[in-house]
């Protein structure tokens, strides 16, 4: 049986550059707080720079030496990626590792900047522009990953509706958000096949489990009641939701395209593991059809 995977397992990361959105708190505040206690440069790619620059202080008290930065980041205007891009690009020659961690869950119907459905808009489309603007900076550099945060979510009430992406016709925030975190793992998957010989980039997915974060705050009423309830019971601390993302950004046994959660209750708490995505997360076909559709939304061109 495989060893449980824990934070100490974790190989040393001097001299790599982690890129890691919505860092300023939760998964992603954990997720930075760990990768620079084994000596990797952050920066935090964040909405609020001043949360931010609280967060960057919160790592330094915590970790003696750490080389950490912010940068204003903001998913859901498209002018906002394109800046923060190219503010990383001049300041930093390479990355080792991008983690799309950010999200919105379970919002009231709303929309981006851009005109995108929240969601979607900002899970999906604004990683996969962030993501194809920094790519070039990070296929020359051995070992360097791409991983997404998806969600056990991606599996209820999702699907790909080409005919309906922004919920014009009819609204869920439930759905909205299923849809978006389906569309994180069809991402990982499609740019892991066209990373394939390309050199040593990979592509990976990972999940929380029921990560008690801020997150909790827009789900429904009667959901958001339970909280306090079944919270000790079902799910675990961002400490602990932090690891299926930092095993798959720093176990050298991981591979391009494959996807870490929890491995108790039904994926909802316990140590990261290897685990498998719904059937619909892999079909090609839509896959390829979701890229071809983000590029013309976004007007973002992957090099590969």
């Amino acid at each position: 049986m495989e060893q449980r995977w824990a934070g100490s397992h974790m190989p040393e990361q001097h001299g790599r550059l982690a890129v890691i959105t919505g860092a300023n708190s939760g998964l992603g505040f954990e997720i930075a707080r760990a990768l620079a206690s084994q000596g990797a440069s952050i920066v935090l790619a964040v909405r609020d720079v001043h949360k931010g620059g609280l967060a960057a202080r919160r790592v330094a008290e915590a970790v003696a030496g750490a080389e950490i930065s912010v940068q204003r980041l903001d998913l859901a205007s498209l002018a906002s990626v394109r800046d923060a891009a190219e503010e990383l690009r001049s300041t930093h020659p390479t990355v080792d590792l991008l983690i799309n961690n950010a999200g919105v869950m379970h919002t009231p119907k709303q929309r981006t900047r851009d005109g995108f459905e929240l969601q979607f808009g900002t899970n999906h489309l604004g990683h996969f522009a962030l993501t194809g603007l920094l790519l070039d900076k990070m296929l020359p550099v051995p070992g360097s990953r791409v991983v997404t945060v998806s969600s056990i979510g991606h599996r209820f009430l999702s699907r790909i509706d080409f005919d309906d992406l922004h919920a014009e016709q009819s609204y869920s925030r439930v759905a909205a958000y299923s849809r978006s975190k389906l569309a994180n793992l069809m991402f990982t998957y499609e740019l892991q096949r066209r990373l394939s010989g390309q050199g040593t980039t990979i592509s990976v997915a990972a999940h929380p489990g029921a990560a008690n974060t801020d997150l909790m705050r827009n789900l429904p009423s009667p959901l958001r009641a339970l909280v306090p309830v079944v919270a000790p019971l079902f799910t675990q601390s961002p400490a602990m939701g932090a690891l299926p993302t930092l095993r798959a950004a720093t176990d050298p046994r991981v591979l391009g395209g494959q996807y870490y959660g929890p491995d108790r209750l039904f994926e909802s708490r316990g140590r990261p593991r290897l685990v498998e995505s719904s059937a619909q997360s892999h079909d090609t076909t839509i896959q390829r059809r979701l890229w071809a559709v983000s590029e013309q939304l976004t007007g973002v061109v992957f090099p590969v």
